[in-house]
């Protein structure tokens, strides 16, 4: 098997949030493919732990634990060169040379990079040949975040986001093939950068339909077996944690007047202070949890809020795939498509209290949400796409 440098800015386990669902997955099919050389960050200190299941997969690993505190400090330094404070970030000697050495050690010859910003440790290097999977279009995700934070947060946003822009075209210009994580996300940077767009793809995201499979086996995880409103996702993530104070401040006093039994829980790693403060008798927040399933198996209605979006939301097809009702934005199902009967979009938090409630008071699963995730978002498929481009 040839060898394969894989770069990623977060360690690719436990697949317990977005990225690193993806990333892991990835990584998990291209081993069977290619003799795996993986450099990554580690920016959570409950993944050191993890090290042994990622070695498994690969011939070599570099894993480097770094301080977010410390490195958004020192991403600072993008202000003085004119770079995009992520670059900066992840700019650290010893992966540099790290990088290096397994290249000149190993003769490799191509690279995957996970996330734009680790292409700095391969470009270079001009004799590799690089895929690069943006995920999504990061600088937009900047622009909107710009939008809904007041001055100076908004201008240092907003100058990301025009920086990031322009890395991403450098990038593009640098490397063999794009990705994005649907056809809609890569549509929309051939558009915004049509000079660069003709190496631009997409790769879909899939889901583990083994792991994420309606059961009545799973141990109840709630102390009531009913009017159970669910949302999931990393709560350090700042467009969770404002699609979950949107929905407590916008949506559930609402559906309270109609319904005082419900009850919304939060579920997810890391939740800010911002999450922990809505916490209540009618509001849970349980923080890490072990497994998924179970929280999704008995809830009532599964909800996707987000106000910021980019590319396709796991959260979203994970709920499909166990057979959930779901209430979104359209943000949230901008990648995955809106014309899907067991889901329902709002945006209006008029028009999204009514259609919870509606959903409550069916209280039935929706088979064909699993179906379409089966026909349209497989692993399998996605990792046969990936290897043919990097062969």
């Amino acid at each position: 098997m040839d060898n394969l440098l894989f770069l990623v800015h977060r360690i690719p386990y436990p697949p317990n949030k977005g990225d690193k669902i993806r990333s892991f997955h990835f990584l998990k099919h291209l081993s069977n493919h290619f003799n795996i050389y993986l450099g990554a960050f580690i920016d959570d200190p409950d993944d050191v732990v993890y090290q042994a299941q990622v070695e498994q997969l690969c011939s070599e690993v570099n894993l480097l634990e770094i301080n977010p505190r410390v490195r958004t400090v020192m991403s600072a330094k993008g202000l003085v060169t004119g770079e995009p404070l992520s670059v900066p970030y992840y700019d650290i000697a010893e992966m540099h040379q790290w990088v290096q050495h397994v290249i000149s050690e190993h003769d490799i010859k191509k690279a995957f990079v996970f996330s734009s910003v680790m292409a700095q440790f391969v470009t270079p290097d001009k004799n590799i040949e690089m895929v690069a999977d943006f995920v999504d279009v990061d600088s937009d995700k900047w622009r909107q975040y710009a939008e809904k934070k007041p001055w100076p947060v908004s201008w240092v946003y907003k100058r990301e986001s025009e920086r990031l822009f322009k890395y991403e075209k450098w990038v593009t210009k640098q490397a063999k093939d794009v990705l994005f994580v649907s056809d809609k996300e890569a549509a929309m940077f051939k558009e915004l950068a049509p000079e660069v767009s003709e190496n631009v793809g997409f790769v879909n995201n899939g889901v583990d339909i083994e792991f994420f499979k309606p059961s009545s086996d799973f141990d109840i995880p709630y102390e009531q077996h009913e009017n159970i409103i669910l949302f999931t996702g990393a709560m350090d993530y700042w467009a969770n944690v404002d699609a979950v104070v949107w929905f407590v401040e916008h949506v559930l006093p609402k559906i309270h007047r109609i319904n005082e039994g419900v009850v919304f829980y939060i579920v997810g790693s890391n939740p800010t202070d911002a999450v922990k403060k809505l916490q209540n008798n009618k509001v849970i927040v349980t923080g890490r949890v072990k497994d998924m399933p179970p929280y999704l198996q008995y809830a009532q209605v599964i909800v996707a809020p987000l106000r910021i979006a980019r590319g396709i939301q796991n959260k979203v097809l994970e709920a499909m795939a166990m057979e959930k009702p779901i209430v979104a934005t359209s943000a949230a199902m901008e990648g995955i498509g809106a014309d899907i009967d067991g889901v329902s979009v709002a945006d209006d938090p008029y028009l999204f209290c009514e259609l919870v409630l509606n959903k409550l008071n069916k209280n039935v699963s929706v088979p064909e949400n699993r179906v379409f995730v089966e026909k349209n978002f497989s692993w399998m498929e996605s990792g046969n796409k990936l290897v043919n481009l990097l062969q």
